[in-house]
């Protein structure tokens, strides 16, 4: 329900990024978001202090998201959320396309790395930036709700990293990736590697102004993790089936995960890889290089 109350403040490696700062890449746009809430509601017909939105109920499931706005917040009514939720993600997405035109400006390539915690995403990166740091200029945004631990051993690689602490927040937002690009000048026909929250909801609905979202799922998971949070899914454009050297120690059917997949999003591109052994990580990297540079030609 982070598009609702709009997840609070964020703070980069020590300098607050509230939601009505605003610096000067953005000052265009209000980041007054709207945190009203219809709590105080009067019914006299009705003695109870709940909201009139009640949650579906069926044999053995309560359905919190069978309404018009797909979630339920206590006190507000489906209309009121959907307002909210759309006045939060139009303001989002106005950030969104001026980082995208910052982008545009650099011939940065930007990916957006989402996954649940424990993915192996930060493994991932390191190794991936290892193997691509001769061939392309990159940097990093990590995104973390405490510490800068990951940002620390992306830098130990020797590339660029910016650490984003979103505090209670759930996920990046392209505000946050914004201020971090004012500290972390981009080099021209780089690469942009944004490691998002460890979240597979709410990171679904915000664009950062990234060319594609990457969802990294390990095959510690399971296989049905696409049906449950279907929003990621069909929201990605390469979905990574990392650690895949357990495969022989773990009773994971990768083709009814593929399948899953494939049902929420048949666009979706799968690849298998493993970041500790480096198995298939040649695919990925090709898939990088045709994209960033077929990115290159549209904006030429």
């Amino acid at each position: 329900m982070c598009t609702v109350c709009g997840c609070g403040t964020s703070t980069q490696e020590g300098a607050s990024v509230s939601g009505d700062h605003h610096h000067h890449h953005h000052d265009e746009h209000d980041h007054h978001h709207d945190h009203a809430h219809d709590h105080h509601h009067h019914h006299p017909d009705h003695d109870h202090t709940h909201d009139h939105d009640h949650l579906h109920l069926s044999e053995g499931l309560v359905d919190a998201g069978a309404g018009a706005a797909g979630l339920h917040a206590p006190g507000l009514t489906q209309e009121r959320i959907i307002r909210i939720e759309r006045d939060i993600l139009s303001k989002n997405d106005a950030y969104a396309h001026e980082n995208r035109r910052r982008f545009a400006r650099t011939g940065t390539f930007a990916l957006n790395f989402v996954s649940s915690p424990g993915s192996g995403k930060t493994t991932l990166l390191c190794r991936t930036i290892q193997d691509l740091k001769q061939r392309f200029p990159i940097a990093v945004i990590e995104g973390d709700q405490q510490t800068s631990n990951d940002a620390e051993r992306i830098r130990a690689t020797g590339v660029k990293a910016i650490q984003v602490n979103t505090g209670k927040g759930c996920h990046l937002d392209a505000h946050m990736i914004g201020h971090a690009l004012d500290a972390l000048p981009l080099e021209p026909n780089g690469l942009l590697f944004i490691e998002n929250v460890g979240n597979l909801v709410c990171p679904a609905g915000f664009d950062l102004g990234e060319a594609h979202k990457v969802v990294v799922l390990s095959v510690t998971e399971g296989e049905d993790k696409p049906l449950k949070y279907p929003d990621m899914f069909a929201a990605a454009d390469l979905m990574l089936l990392n650690k895949a050297d357990l495969l022989p120690h773990l009773d994971f059917d990768v083709g009814a995960c593929m399948a899953a997949a494939l049902r929420v999003n048949p666009r979706l591109q799968i690849l298998t890889v493993s970041a500790k052994t480096g198995a298939s990580l040649a695919a990925f990297y090709a898939w990088i290089e045709a994209r960033a540079a077929a990115a290159r030609a549209s904006t030429a």
